[in-house]
């Protein structure tokens, strides 16, 4: 019997199984006596085999928390339980070494003893974005079915992508519902409520891993829930009707929606199509700061909120689980007790955990390790994309090697509802001045984060030149608008998109040789105009009316015959006619924002 099937018989943590051994310094598993693994009679010459079940060790390291062959669900009840005797207090366990007479020594493997490719667990899938980033940057044994058991899994139809692609940027929406799941949690959230989406972070991850946005979304904005197809217990589907004017929080738990429904209204409000979910409740948490050890984090002044029953005197603390979430959730501790300030906090601690989670003392203990792929699973909702741990695996090779002094918090911006009277604000609205151009850098994967020069350079350098080639395109005389000639197709925009474009070029520009084509025969991403070589002035004069980037121009290899129209295709970027495509390269000035790496004590 493994380390986990022994821990799963006995009640017993199998991460208590690993102890330090002071004859030799060394942690090694210890398994209760058994015939098959007892220790040899006083006199018997010791030999040296390597014990089934035991970790190989690395010297003066701590070995994984799961050294042993991973288990399967059922395994504890599929094997008799055999008898055992206490270990004697003098030898924490069996020594690499001991054994039974008559087995030849265990060959060392190819490598030496396993060193620091052993001393790291995979923990993947964690029930919060910081489980997630930590999860990809270590390697190791996973014990796959127990693990695959504890996610929940839900089936969100076309409502996402259906899977994140390596060579493109990665979106992921987390999701805080405050239902009143798990025990103690009875007096958090709304009574009886399904729950809402309390706490929701869109996460972008840049094309080349190498930085990412979480964007925090405020619950209480004012917004369209698009309708939503979801998939009922009975496998059946029902449309839930669309909804104006409400609240963000209500996409999900309300009227029956799933978090599928909470990725469309994403989709709608920011114009990005998220790839996949992750949602939590109360319990994460809870759980997750306690399987760490308690997360460090920082008040500027004494807290006494009734409220949230979180008390703290000045200065830092360690939180874990329940104190962690009074520390999430207090909204009258801090700032001017609004939601706004709120989502600060909660960015904070966050990154405070993510630093936590990623620091040596979590990343070489086994208890820690072990706890942490427990708590995180049994937290965590997703959507079939990556419903198994073995696709939670390959998302977070995607993020193993991001640093987090490239991850940057910062908030969706918004203004109070202008509709709601005076000293009665409950609601906000976005506030486009800022929201738009900070949209507008996550869907053309600009970082927010200010990396360094250096680590830049070589991909600057290369970006520059494609660049610079497709920019080229722009450069050189414009035709005049009454000699262009352009057929409008709609793959991907708002629908009536290419009707609303030709009217707004023959009556605001003087494009008067356009024509509707409607749909488009395929979808894309991105706006695409299409010309002949010697069309390069008509494409010139429309894409700087159009405001298109220069990669959205496409240049064929022969001319056109005359009175040839070009052929613009409108893309799933396309917000309307007149607004630029091209994304800026500049946060808007004094949006919120907050580095993962930098620890910043609540105001």
């Amino acid at each position: 019997m493994d380390a986990q099937s022994r821990g799963r018989a006995d009640e017993i943590d199998p991460a208590d199984q690993w102890v330090l051994n002071p004859r030799t310094g060394n942690y090694e598993l210890r398994l209760d006596r058994s015939g098959a693994q007892g220790q040899p009679p006083a006199g018997t010459p010791r030999r040296r085999p390597a014990p089934r079940g035991a970790a190989p060790s690395s010297r003066g390291a701590a070995p994984s928390a799961r050294g042993a062959v991973p288990s399967s669900r059922g395994a504890a009840a599929a094997s008799p339980k055999a008898p055992s005797t206490a270990p004697s207090p003098a030898v924490p366990g069996p020594r690499r070494g001991d054994g039974p007479p008559g087995r030849r020594t265990g060959r060392p493997r190819k490598g030496g003893g396993g060193g620091s490719r052993r001393r790291r667990v995979l923990v993947i899938g964690g029930g919060t974005l910081a489980f997630l980033l930590v999860g990809g940057s270590l390697a190791g044994y996973l014990y796959y079915d127990h693990l695959n058991g504890n996610l929940r899994v839900t089936d969100v139809g076309d409502a996402g992508t259906g899977g994140f692609k390596k060579d493109q940027p990665i979106n992921i929406l987390v999701i805080g519902t405050d239902k009143r799941s798990g025990a103690g949690n009875e007096g958090y959230g709304d009574s009886g409520s399904v729950g809402h989406a309390d706490t929701t972070i869109l996460f972008h991850v840049s094309k080349d891993r190498s930085n990412a946005t979480a964007l925090s979304i405020p619950r209480d904005l004012i917004t369209n829930i698009p309708a939503c197809p979801t998939k009922q217990p009975d496998g059946s589907m029902k449309t839930i009707p669309g909804q104006k004017g409400t609240r963000f929080n209500t996409s999900l738990g309300q009227e029956g929606r799933d978090p599928g429904c909470t990725m469309r209204t994403v989709k709608e409000l920011t114009g990005i199509t998220v790839d996949h979910f992750m949602m939590v409740d109360f319990n994460a948490v809870k759980v997750l700061s306690t399987a760490v050890g308690g997360v460090p984090v920082c008040v500027e002044k004494p807290v006494d909120d009734k409220d949230s029953k979180l008390k703290l005197d000045a200065g830092e603390h360690r939180l874990q689980g329940e104190d962690a979430l009074a520390f999430v959730r207090t909204r009258h501790a801090f700032g001017n007790e609004s939601d706004l300030d709120r989502i600060k906090t909660q960015q904070q601690f966050l990154g405070s955990m993510m630093r936590e989670m990623k620091s040596k003392e979590t990343l070489t203990s086994p208890k820690k390790f072990f706890s942490l792929a427990e708590a995180a699973t049994k937290s965590l909702a997703v959507d079939s994309g990556i419903g198994s741990i073995d696709k939670l695996t390959k998302l977070a090779g995607e993020l193993k090697d991001m640093n987090l002094k490239n991850v940057t918090f910062t908030t969706l911006p918004v203004l109070d509802n202008p509709n709601e009277p005076a000293g009665k604000k409950a609601t906000v609205v976005l506030n486009p001045a800022q929201a738009d151009p900070l949209l507008q850098m996550i869907r053309g994967d600009v970082s927010l984060t200010e990396v360094e020069k250096k680590e830049q350079a070589a991909k600057d350098a290369a970006d520059a030149d494609a660049k610079a080639k497709q920019d080229a395109l722009l450069q050189g005389p414009r035709a005049a608008a009454r000699d262009v000639r352009v057929d409008i197709y709609n793959g991907g925009g708002p629908s009536g998109s290419a009707s609303t474009t030709l009217t707004w070029l023959q009556n605001t520009k003087g494009v008067a040789k356009a024509g509707n084509q409607g749909n488009a025969p395929a979808k894309l991403e991105a706006t695409q105009l299409e010309y002949a070589p010697n069309q390069a002035d008509q494409a010139r004069a429309l894409a700087e009316m159009m405001g298109l980037p220069g990669s959205a121009l496409k240049m064929g290899s022969a001319d056109a015959a005359p009175r040839t129209p070009m052929k613009l295709t409108l893309g799933a970027d396309f917000k309307g006619p007149g607004i630029s495509m091209t994304a800026p390269q500049k946060a808007p000035e004094d949006i919120q924002r907050v580095e993962a790496d930098k620890a910043i004590c609540a105001k």
